[in-house]
């Protein structure tokens, strides 16, 4: 069965009652399926935000579109499908700017441009960037202004409209001018949660978009002139943030997207206080990978997990020849963020990566 037609994912769960009993709800972890998630849900007559709601999330140009007309504030967006437009586009913003393909995640192909000449190569290596099952087509090019500030994503729960932030991460990014994810630290008692700012623009941006159920990703940027969107996805976040969140706060995210898929009443009540956080590692370099060890005896206490993600042969490309090449990541639980950041400094001395130089 394919999990992102719709009309196929509704016959498929309307048979389940008969199998295992009452069909409660229906909902998906998987960016490129959250569309036909709302549309099967929205058929069988479940708990669901309304489809279109969804689907302005996942087109990047959409969510712009409609929160420009809501009054949100945020950076300008133009959609371009030739490099002159987007040159066009850059000048008439002004330098420098992002330019991203418009219905990928991850940051994959996102990247700042600082001038004209770096702006022909940009726009090829995003209009270039393909996922499997991701339509590629016309105007599938963004520029935008660029946004200056660090980096949050904000998990949050959605009941009838109402916004519960759940979890806040601050975004480690690497290799500029790409924006590749290079970890996360989320603190249960980040001051960020209960900013009046932020949470005014939560609110706007999800009743702009007209989401009223269902878990959120939201990312910000934390700019001089006060927190600005960079996207909003239907789903939990991706990076293990949602279990960074249960480490740290004692939340089950995944059990609390249960629920609010089926209509029952969220437990969030958290029961523990602590910071966690991930460091994902990179090859200095393309390469090949020989090896990856994991030196268990050289881990602390403050280390919750280590884990080799490479496998030998394996070959690995940084930015713009390849997108999130992590051979490993190292997961810390610490009392203070100072202390998780020190945890997650030893990553690469736990995590040791063998390799051999791509054209060497």
């Amino acid at each position: 069965m394919d999990t992102r037609d719709p009309v196929a994912l509704a016959e498929a769960a309307a048979g389940i009652p008969g199998q295992h009993g009452r069909l409660a709800g229906m909902l998906s972890y998987d960016e490129w399926s959250v569309e036909a998630t709302a549309q099967a849900a929205e058929r069988l007559n479940l708990v669901t935000s309304a489809p279109s709601a969804i689907t302005a999330c996942r087109d990047k140009a959409t969510t712009r579109a409609v929160l420009r007309a809501a009054g949100v504030p945020q950076p300008e967006s133009v959609p371009v499908n030739t490099v002159d437009d987007a040159q066009a586009a850059a000048e008439r913003l002004g330098y420098p700017v992002v330019v991203k393909a418009r219905r990928l995640a991850g940051s994959i192909g996102v990247v700042r441009v600082d001038d004209s000449e770096a702006l022909r190569q940009a726009y090829h290596n995003a209009d270039a960037v393909r996922f499997p099952g991701v339509v590629r087509d016309g105007s599938d090019v963004l520029v935008e202004q660029y946004l200056d500030g660090p980096e949050v994503s904000v998990d949050s729960v959605v009941v009838d409209g109402v916004v519960s932030p759940l979890v806040l991460a601050r975004k480690e990014i690497g290799m500029d001018p790409y924006f590749e994810e290079t970890g996360h630290v989320v603190d249960a008692a980040d001051p960020l949660l209960n900013d009046e700012t932020l949470r005014d623009h939560l609110d706007r941006v999800h009743a702009g978009l007209g989401i009223t159920h269902g878990m959120t990703h939201t990312e910000f940027r934390l700019t001089p002139q006060g927190p600005r969107l960079v996207e909003v996805n239907a789903r939990l976040g991706g990076d293990f943030i949602p279990y960074l969140g249960q480490l740290a706060t004692g939340i089950d995210l995944t059990a609390v997207a249960g629920a609010v898929a089926t209509g029952a009443a969220p437990d969030l009540t958290p029961t523990t206080r602590r910071v966690a956080a991930i460091r994902f590692l990179y090859p200095p370099h393309d390469c090949q990978v020989l090896d990856v060890t994991v030196h268990t005896a050289r881990m602390t206490p403050s280390m919750h997990a280590a884990v080799a993600t490479a496998t030998p042969g394996q070959e690995m490309a940084l930015p713009p020849r390849g997108y999130l090449s992590r051979y490993g990541h190292l997961i810390a639980v610490a009392d203070t963020v100072e202390q998780a950041r020190a945890v997650l400094d030893l990553a690469p001395h736990v995590i040791e990566l063998h390799h051999k130089r791509l054209g060497a």
